[in-house]
């Protein structure tokens, strides 16, 4: 994104640039809508702009001269522009915000279908509460620029307009005279502009910040209270509330100085109105009827005049909300499907690694040089101290990032050369954090192929061994499921996120550290689980604990983002120096059924100083 210093000053023309960008992408969907809303406020604009002619006749015939016949035709008048007015604003205000909430609507949906296109490595620099928050706080900035676009220029502009135009039919004079504020009103305005332009942005800012810490305190909530952290996170909040509060007031003595501006320029300039025509009325001996005309038009005209006067200061404010939003639908994915890409043919389901190299920083390489091949149908294992590369190579696999170096192919093909939602769709996925969202348990296994049945979710659940505590939930397989399965254990999770990865029927799938957070109890069931989805599949396993992978067809051995050493568990637990024997044994030692990653990490550091 672009950095805020430049935000801050930005070029003349740009509220007309974004208004634009805004028109050309919106206007031709609400045309008709927006046509209706230009009649109302025009009709709006003549019944109030008729109201300084009915007072003249009023004054002069009625009053002055005695002429009570014309009070029936008056009053009728009258009340015909107030029934006008009446019906034509609630009609404005009904399509206007028809408009604006299908606004917001069309763009919270364009903005999440953007998001979903983009890498992870946005998502790595950019935090989701923030995110979450900024959007949701900038999306009513399009809306709003257009409301009020619309209604000051066919609405206040037009009505001004209208009687400005009565006030200098019925009087030049004076209207020259109340007409002297306008020069000092629009040099004013332009200066607090520049002002609240930037104060605008930091308070949009702080509030994303403000919000975003509130929601992740709250989704955290559990490590918040067991490392009572609540004193810490209600400073912290209490330091960014106090900065929104300080925002919010700064941006409130900027914008509303336009009000004590107006209103005193305004009633000097209705002050020498009145002056000048008692003047006349009392030297000429004319009629009231004109000079009242005069004055009501004027006082008539005041209302729009101040609300253009301020519109400008709200249009700063969407300006910077439209902005804002803009400049996130404007970032462009770094890893985009090439030319011509086209769909990923699996056959037999064959993943070989060709020399990849990869850093997720520029300079800073976790994998060199790797290669290995994952024969179709069998299980391969991959291990590893922490650092070894091991979760790298899941998320290549992915291709979530693209390889600097190197090759990955499925059945002879790059995944370079194919679209991602094909790769992915090949691929059923099952991590150590399983997620679940929100709506029912049926819905969250369904996320693994929305055409699945309602038999072949229960199947799934099954073979998972996720269905007998599913029956016993209160609502079966309709039990909402809470934020994030949070009314579920580890092993529930993680059982229903094995149900998804069956579900889906992938010829490959990738299990990273599937258990390697859950007790003996659950580890147990998992694996079974585990047993059941990865037969006949292409089947890559990340894991630290050597007991889940001792079956495996294949097992490659990471050292600091190389391969160590390839083969079956026996051949590799036979080799008295290789580094998984050396895993092996200190796991034998130990009794355990996993390998300590920073234990693993020195014994390889130990045995390397060694041999040096």
């Amino acid at each position: 994104m672009a950095s805020a210093n430049t935000k801050e000053k930005p070029a003349p023309g740009e509220i007309v640039a974004v208004l634009r960008r805004v028109l050309s992408e919106n206007a031709r969907e609400y045309l008709p809508l927006y046509g209706l809303a230009v009649l109302c406020l025009l009709a709006i604009a003549g019944a109030t702009a008729f109201i300084p002619w009915v007072m003249r006749p009023l004054i002069d015939d009625v009053f002055y001269r005695g002429d009570f016949g014309l009070i029936p035709l008056i009053c009728a008048a009258v009340a015909g522009v107030f029934v006008v007015r009446g019906l034509a604003t609630y009609g404005q205000a009904v399509i206007l915000a028809k408009i604006g909430n299908n606004l917001v609507a069309r763009y919270q949906q364009r903005i999440f279908d953007h998001l979903m296109r983009l890498g992870l490595d946005f998502y790595t620099d950019t935090r989701s509460g923030r995110l979450a928050a900024q959007i949701n706080e900038n999306v009513l900035g399009v809306r709003d620029m257009l409301s009020m676009t619309l209604k000051s220029i066919a609405g206040d502009a037009v009505l001004l307009v209208a009687l400005v135009g009565a006030m200098i039919a019925l009087d030049p004079v004076l209207s020259a005279i109340a007409l002297l504020i306008g020069p000092p009103l629009i040099f004013v305005v332009n200066k607090i502009m520049r002002r609240l332009r930037r104060v605008a942005r930091a308070s949009v800012e702080v509030n994303a910040r403000l919000v975003g810490a509130m929601q992740e305190a709250t989704q955290g909530i559990a490590i918040v209270k067991a490392f009572t952290m609540e004193e810490q996170l209600s400073a912290k909040l209490s330091q960014l509330i106090a900065e929104a509060e300080s925002q919010a007031n700064k941006i409130a003595r900027v914008s509303e100085r336009v009000t004590p501006i107006s209103e005193i320029l305004a009633g000097f300039a209705i002050a020498g109105v009145i002056g000048y025509a008692a003047y006349r009325a009392s030297v000429g001996g004319e009629p009231p009827g004109s000079v009242f005309a005069f004055i009501t038009a004027l006082l008539l005209a005041y209302d729009p005049a101040r609300r253009l006067a301020r519109v400008q200061v709200g249009l700063e404010r969407s300006l910077v909300n439209a902005r804002m939003i803009y400049e996130l639908l404007d970032i462009k994915p770094h890893q985009r499907d090439m030319p011509g890409a086209k769909e990923l043919d699996v056959g037999k389901g064959e993943i070989r690694l060709d020399r990849i190299s990869f850093g997720y920083a520029p300079g800073l390489p976790v994998l060199h040089e790797v290669s290995f091949r994952a024969a179709a149908g069998k299980t391969t294992a991959i291990v590893g101290g922490s650092g070894a590369g091991k979760s790298t190579l899941v998320v290549l696999l992915q291709r979530f990032y693209d390889v600097e170096g190197g090759a990955i192919l499925i059945d002879g093909q790059n995944i370079a050369e194919v679209t991602k939602h094909s790769l992915r769709r090949q691929i059923a996925y099952v991590s150590q954090h399983p997620y679940l969202f929100e709506g029912s348990v049926r819905d969250n296994i369904r996320y693994g192929r929305p055409d699945a049945t309602d038999a072949e979710i229960e199947e799934a659940a099954r073979l998972a061994h996720a269905d007998e505590f599913i029956r016993q939930m209160p609502e079966g397989y309709d039990t909402l499921v809470g934020e994030n399965g949070v009314t579920l254990s580890g092993g529930q999770r993680q059982r229903l996120s094995i149900a998804r990865a069956i579900v889906r029927n992938a010829p490959i799938l990738l299990l990273d550290e599937a258990t390697s957070a859950l007790d003996n109890e659950s580890e147990a069931r998992v694996q079974e689980a585990l047993d059941e989805i990865m037969k006949s599949k292409t089947t890559i396993v990340i894991a630290h604990r050597l007991s889940t992978v001792v079956d495996a067809d294949h097992i490659v051995v990471m050292e600091e983002g190389r391969v160590a050493e390839e083969g079956t568990h026996r051949s590799l637990a036979s080799r008295k120096d290789g580094l998984y024997a050396r895993f092996h044994r200190l796991q034998s030692e130990r009794g355990l059924g996993l390998v300590d990653d920073a234990a693993m990490a020195g014994e390889a550091a130990f045995d390397r100083e060694n041999v040096k």
